[in-house]
């Protein structure tokens, strides 16, 4: 296939970074694509950190000006790795600007900002610029066999979602404090940073909004001593005496209404010890269900009303099939994906959208699960009264 290359810039050097740029390199390795992404720049504040992730990460060049990189010819997308506050002006620029823009989750750190999000995108879009949420766990071939499952109707009416995400990298009291404990920065805690995933996988795979929640928030350690230098998410580092105030939750609980009329039940926790990235969903329908883990995540649970009687159970589909999505372009069926490859898809899906065959989620679909963390945290604060997402 002939290409045209695609030149990018990533904004930040920390793990989301690490993984786009291990996703950018590989995508056109693995599959057809008719643009050739070319790692051009990389930005980061400090220049040490920029200079060697730059380096280790395979980018042309490094710099510490967003704002200078976005106004360069020479670049085509722009990629969005940094704290949720600082999510909508650097995209409100770059699209501004002319460049495709690719935005890690959550879209932004209030529903305000990401309504200017949306509108920017909307109007770049009429320019033929492509904005995309990096929810990347919609690439999981097991999670895309599970949608296409219930779009074709195997399970039936949706009665029930139930999802949980939990994580233990901050059960020690002693944990380090980071910038996903600052609410100026993260805008909110485990509920932003792990539950948006939930919200939009469930929302994603049932085709349902939610429309309403009852929730409550908690926060079990509210200091954390400071770490003098960043060493990446879950690291210790060298420690100061110190403690940092830790104002966003730990902990996030709630039920949620369903625009198809189904119930849904949501945790979120960073504090659950044993569990590394369990990253759960299971929806149950009038004539089926489907249930998956991503600490398994070649694994899709599945069962069927349908069977005989004799023959009822979840069974497990092994999602390493060419049949399944994405799985055709990497391994023989039986040897597993992993965590990296969720980016590397979300790069092929991001391409192939600037080539005009639009892939979700939007800024409008990244939108609407801000609307919903802002419910969950309205409901919070007022004892986990009933909220509509508004």
């Amino acid at each position: 296939m002939t290409t045209s290359p695609l030149r990018v810039a990533v904004i930040g050097a920390g793990f989301m970074a690490r993984a786009h740029s291990h996703a950018w390199r590989t995508a056109p390795r693995f599959f057809d694509l008719s643009r050739d992404p070319r790692l051009s720049v990389l930005v980061s504040r400090e220049e040490a950190r920029g200079q060697k992730a730059a380096h280790d990460w395979g980018w042309d060049s490094w710099s510490d000006d967003w704002r200078a990189v976005i106004e360069r010819d020479d670049i085509d997308v722009v990629d969005i790795c940094t704290p949720g506050d600082t999510h909508a002006e650097i995209a409100i620029a770059a699209l501004g600007a002319g460049k495709h823009v690719l935005c890690e989750k959550p879209l932004a750190n209030d529903p305000a900002d990401a309504a200017d999000m949306v509108a920017a995108a909307d109007a770049a879009a009429r320019q033929g610029i492509v904005a995309m949420c990096g929810y990347s766990y919609r690439r999981t071939p097991a999670l895309a066999s599970a949608r296409r499952l219930i779009a074709e109707g195997a399970l039936g009416t949706i009665r029930h979602v139930r999802a949980q995400y939990l994580q233990d990298w901050l059960s020690d009291a002693d944990a380090p404090h980071t910038w996903r404990l600052d609410r100026a920065s993260a805008g909110s805690g485990a509920l932003g940073d792990i539950g948006a995933h939930s919200i939009d996988t469930a929302q994603w795979l049932t085709g349902e909004r939610i429309e309403g929640v009852s929730a409550h928030l908690r926060t079990f350690v509210t200091s954390r001593p400071r770490r003098s230098a960043e060493v990446g998410l879950g690291g210790t580092g060298d420690l100061d005496a110190e403690r940092l105030p830790v104002d966003v939750d730990d902990a996030a609980a709630f039920i949620a209404g369903f625009s198809g009329g189904a119930l849904g039940v949501f945790e979120a926790t960073r504090m659950a010890l044993g569990h590394r990235n369990a990253n759960r969903i299971e929806i149950n329908g009038d004539r089926g269900s489907i249930a998956f883990d991503f600490e398994r995540m070649n694994e899709l649970e599945y069962y069927s009303e349908d069977d005989a009687d004799d023959r009822r159970g979840f069974r497990t589909i092994q999602a390493t099939d060419p049949a399944h999505p994405y799985a055709e372009a990497w391994w023989p069926t039986g040897h597993g994906l992993g965590y990296e490859h969720t980016f590397t898809h979300q790069v092929v899906d991001f391409v192939r959208s600037i080539d005009g065959t639009p892939e979700p989620p939007t800024f409008a679909d990244a939108y609407q699960v801000q609307r919903v963390l802002a419910a969950v945290e309205e409901s919070a604060r007022d004892e986990g009264r009933y909220t509509r997402v508004r």
